[in-house]
């Protein structure tokens, strides 16, 4: 959607960390396109109010739910957290300040 294409991709499951693995090589490539920025590419307001405001809302759905369920989850001040540009991959600082 970065590049203003729609289309759709089924991808067969992968073994869990192959999962993780691919997760964390598209949110790499969407910074990278971020950080081109230019003619061909859909525009940041478009993008972060559609596809990623909805992955957002699952994720803190997906969140609710395991609460709900009697999981433990931690919240984190994501105004305070160590966020970075191009800091996308596994590797990430330590949680900061929980609420």
């Amino acid at each position: 959607m970065a590049n203003v294409q729609m289309r759709w991709q089924d991808s067969t499951p992968l073994p869990w960390p192959d999962e993780i693995a691919r997760v964390y090589r598209a949110m790499e490539a969407l910074d990278a396109r971020l950080a081109e920025s230019g003619a061909g590419m859909a525009s940041e307001e478009r993008l972060f109010q559609g596809p990623i405001a909805d992955a957002l809302t699952r994720t803190g759905q997906l969140a609710m739910i395991r609460r709900v369920a009697g999981l433990k989850i931690k919240g984190e001040n994501d105004y305070k957290a160590d966020i970075r540009t191009g800091q996308v991959g596994a590797e990430q600082p330590a949680p900061g300040v929980e609420f």
